[in-house]
């Protein structure tokens, strides 16, 4: 069911009963709509609030597999719309962002505009409805690099990578006290945050807003950091895609996959489901009142870059992968996660192995192109 709600004054959106009432903002999105699809086969009542941006849809109507559940076309920046959403929703589930790293800094006004001041109108919105639990979809790239352990020194940050040594191909990061090669360990989430691109600074922002507000009302607020994302319903040819998204399109059109730096990036490739799972595990235990929350939300078996493109390209039948030097600014070098938090507190381990995901992912749908 759509519906079209900017212009409505009636008020309020007809609902079944649900054992919890969940607002999905980007609710039609890669990652809203396999957490609608979770929500609502526990037994959860989802409403679906989208604005359909050309950036990551094809068209003006929801995509197909938005079908089953109640979808509101809209704007999370517009408050008033919010307030008549709000009415008996228990917990929000805040999907919605513009996502990549951004083509340059031209970028910036649309990401702080739809991530920060959307999330600012929503929590506003929140404290006028006396509502006070959110689900905040965050992201790994609030750390910038990873963590990192010199054998003499210990843990250090480390040094910004020079472009010389990325043109002369040696990408590891050094030590800022002697200079040696790091080695990478798994990133808590007590780990120093230090975002590095336009994307990054405004995740970072959504989760300074939503603590501030949690600590000003009483609220609770799990913020989920999700690390590399895959699976089906991911946009593609698209600058703003993830790279697992990049890797499948360019075999879709029988090219070889194009590996920057090494290969040897490390990362932690965490399938939708699991994503779709971790939020619905957070919406049914709210965390302590006055609290932001931050949970990696990983798979907990770190793979490289390489890794990726070699087993997607093997799933597809396709070319062997390129590997051609290089790095792009924003790139960090290793960013693997410790996924012990999210056990912990939440009682979520990832399901879907590697191999699996990716052999799945290989044939899965994405979505059309959307962007030129």
């Amino acid at each position: 069911m759509t519906c079209h709600l900017a212009d409505d004054h009636d008020g309020g959106v007809a609902h079944n009963v649900g054992d919890v009432r969940v607002l999905i903002t980007g609710g039609a999105g890669f990652i809203g709509s396999h957490v609608a699809d979770e929500l609502t086969d526990r037994g959860h009542d989802v409403v679906l609030l989208d604005a359909l941006l050309p950036k990551a849809h094809g068209g003006a109507e929801p995509p197909a597999w938005t079908q089953r559940h109640q979808i509101v076309l809209g704007d999370v920046r517009n408050g008033e719309l919010l307030d008549r959403l709000l009415t008996g929703v228990d917990v929000v589930c805040h999907q919605a962002a513009v996502v990549g790293h951004g083509v340059d800094p031209s970028d910036a006004p649309e990401y702080a505009s739809h991530n920060d001041y959307g999330t600012a109108v929503l929590l506003a919105a929140m404290h006028r409805a006396g509502l006070g639990r959110l689900v905040l979809a965050s992201s790994m790239v609030v750390y910038g690099e990873g963590r990192y352990f010199c054998h003499a020194h210990g843990v250090v940050r480390p040094l910004p990578r020079r472009q010389s040594d990325v043109d002369a191909g040696r990408y590891d990061p050094r030590c800022p006290r002697c200079g040696a090669e790091l080695a990478w360990r798994k990133v808590p989430e007590d780990a120093p945050l230090e975002p590095r691109s336009t994307y990054a600074a405004t995740k970072l922002a959504q989760e300074h807003l939503a603590a501030a507000w949690a600590r000003q009302t009483g609220g609770s607020v799990w913020a989920l950091r999700y690390h590399n994302v895959y699976g089906p319903r991911m946009p593609r040819d698209t600058p703003y895609a993830g790279v697992a998204s990049l890797f499948r399109s360019a075999l879709r059109n029988g090219q070889a996959p194009t590996v920057l730096e090494d290969g040897q990036q490390m990362r932690d490739f965490v399938h939708v489901t699991d994503v779709a799972l971790v939020n619905a595990l957070a919406v049914e235990q709210p965390t302590a009142d006055g609290v932001l929350e931050p949970i990696n939300v990983c798979s907990g078996d770190p793979h490289t870059v390489g890794e990726l493109a070699t087993e997607l390209s093997a799933a597809c039948d396709g070319p062997s992968p390129r590997v051609v030097g290089g790095a792009r600014p924003a790139d960090v070098r290793h960013v693997v996660a410790d996924p012990s938090k999210a056990a912990d507190l939440l009682g979520f381990t990832a399901q879907v192995p590697f191999s699996a995901g990716v052999a799945d992912f290989a044939t899965a749908p994405l979505r059309d192109p959307v962007w030129h």
